[in-house]
């Protein structure tokens, strides 16, 4: 495990506002030694509620892949040290000219633009870097490893923009963040518990630091995290819409499961059975023969989201705990050059989970439809109450379509995308950058998407003749308004919204 909890700390950190800043949990530590970190830690890390602890060891790791570099470079060239980079591969660097070109690296490189990310999203970047570097292939000055934990835990953070990343390394948002560690660009965020000491460049330093996909991963960390939790509410969501229809069972039976073996589709099925307190082997239903996809089709639905997330994490923990630089300074005392960070797994990864959510979520938005139809429920149409001609909860339809519009374009792979750079020398692209950043738009889509079914669903079971007495119905019940009038539904879903976490922890 990555984190660990003894004793207080004293750590503020930025929370997911840019230039906001949160006081982590006391007591929370994330290890950092270059092996064992994984998703949950980078979120505690960039969220602020936990702190880094780097063991001695790794910094020992850090520091004789560091000596080993100085030795390589002693007897033979090496790329980005003693040669320039990309299409400048073959151009030497003069051993007098080492420093000053690692320093022309990082400005020249410091080219992102559009807006600041998040903080959090900038710490995520940092924990992954420092945790990446411990790994001990970079050639790095320890120095910098130092820097970047101390960064994290004085809840400081560099100013990196959005654009310039394609998924074959953040050069530019790591040349900004080099370029703040040397003292050249001030840090952001909390200043009453100062600043980290300005690192002095030496030759090699520069490459080495640029060589990974650091803001990638950190985002891909964090879009893992909240999906995660957004797709085990759904089980919540879903069973309650189950209810509210008064659908059948049979669809969810651990037998229908066992025949078509995924584990995806039986956990959703057996996640559903267990909120709503019914067997493995439920009755024959009662009502309807079938109901609509929605709700018979759900684990055949969500099934490969919850596949995809989990796939999505087992690349991030691995490329965030393994070096990527290049060249890669062996623990052999060789050195490699290589591609290994082309993120193609990665950005393959979060395409997938796009595409999987995108099937689960139109589910959602058909649970909601279902759910105002008279004809399904018994109910009033819409939900409404009051006059004939009111409205109910017809607008989150639109709602949660128009959020639905929004996955739809996030499914758009990036991975199809193609580029030609470097005087053709990187003659392919990842756009895992792309991937990253369309999989955290996706989550937030997805969230209201599911807000809005779960305020739907509420409704229809508080106007339910025989509404279960479940604990996914008690807390949401109680979380939400039970007024049925016409009135604006905004804050019942942005409440709705705030309660997915604790249905996710049922």
């Amino acid at each position: 495990m990555d984190v660990t909890a003894d004793g207080p700390t004293r750590v503020p950190s930025p929370s997911g506002a840019p230039g906001r800043v949160a006081q982590h949990a006391p007591g929370t530590r994330v290890v950092l030694d270059g092996t064992g970190l994984r998703v949950d830690g980078v979120v505690g890390l960039a969220d602020g509620t936990a702190a880094p602890v780097v063991p001695e060891a790794a910094l020992e790791r850090a520091r004789r892949s560091w000596h080993t570099a100085d030795r390589l470079a002693r007897t033979g060239r090496l790329y980005g040290r003693g040669t320039g980079v990309g299409a400048h591969r073959s151009v030497t660097v003069t051993a007098g000219d080492e420093t000053d070109h690692g320093l022309r690296l990082l400005r020249s490189h410091a080219g992102g633009a559009g807006a600041l990310l998040p903080a959090r999203h900038v710490r995520a970047m940092l924990a992954v870097r420092a945790n990446q570097l411990l790994a001990g292939g970079s050639g790095i000055q320890p120095a910098f490893i130092t820097a970047l934990t101390e960064a994290l835990r004085l809840g400081v953070h560099p100013a990196v923009h959005e654009y310039g990343g394609l998924g074959t390394g953040d050069l530019t948002a790591l040349a900004e963040t080099g370029l703040t560690l040397i003292g050249e660009r001030p840090w952001l965020g909390r200043r009453s518990g100062g600043l980290p000491a300005p690192v002095s460049l030496r030759p090699g330093d520069a490459l080495a630091l640029l060589s990974s996909n650091a803001l990638v991963l950190g985002r891909a960390a964090l879009a893992c995290h909240e999906l995660s939790m957004l797709l085990r509410a759904t089980h919540a969501v879903a069973a309650l819409s189950l209810a509210a229809v008064s659908g059948s069972l049979e669809a969810y039976a651990a037998p229908v499961h066992a025949v078509r073996p995924y584990p995806g589709p039986a956990r959703a099925a057996a996640e559903v059975r267990r909120l709503l307190g019914v067997p493995d082997r439920p009755g024959p239903s009662q009502g309807r023969i079938q109901d609509p996809y929605g709700f018979r089709a759900f684990p055949q639905a969500h099934g490969p989201a919850l596949e995809a997330a989990e796939a999505l994490r087992r690349v991030v923990e691995v490329e965030v705990n393994c070096p990527s630089e290049n060249p890669l300074i062996g623990a052999d005392g060789t050195a490699h050059h290589h591609g290994g960070f082309f993120a193609a797994p990665l950005g393959l990864a979060l395409d997938g989970l796009c595409l999987a959510l995108l099937q689960t979520a139109q589910l959602s938005g058909a649970r909601l439809a279902a759910l105002g139809r008279p004809d399904l429920t018994g109910l009033p149409a819409f939900l409404a109450s009051g006059a004939a001609s009111s409205s109910g909860t017809m607008i989150l339809e639109y709602t949660a379509n128009s959020a639905l519009a929004e996955l739809r374009s996030c499914a758009a792979p990036a991975s199809a995308g193609h580029a030609v750079l470097s005087h053709g020398l990187e003659d392919a692209a990842s756009f895992a950058s792309q991937a990253a950043r369309q999989t955290l738009r996706a989550a937030e889509a997805y969230r209201t998407v599911l807000a809005c079914e779960l305020v739907t669903a509420v409704r229809a079971l508080r106007l339910h003749p025989d509404p279960p007495s479940v604990p996914a119905f008690t807390m949401a019940a109680a979380a939400l308004p039970a007024d049925t009038e016409d009135r604006p539904l905004t804050g019942d879903v942005t409440a709705a919204a705030e309660l997915l976490p604790a249905l996710a922890e049922l």
